[in-house]
């Protein structure tokens, strides 16, 4: 019988199911809303808000004239 849960999970390591995103001023936040280790050890994908789709507020916008 095939299992589906999270191999993770079945071995009781702590992770999280979300994605991190971690902004320029160095704070994150997690897809996840029950998530409450915004760690980069605890996520398999973690990525930049300037790589979001649409970008981020946070992201600065610089103008070159």
């Amino acid at each position: 019988m095939i299992s589906t849960e999270c191999v993770l999970c079945s071995r009781g390591i702590d992770h999280c199911h979300g994605s991190l995103v971690v902004h320029s001023d160095g704070t994150a936040e997690c897809t996840d809303i029950t998530c409450l280790e915004l760690g980069i050890g605890t996520h398999e994908l973690v990525l930049e808000c300037a790589q979001l789709t649409g970008g981020c507020e946070c992201a600065e916008v610089r103008v070159t004239a």
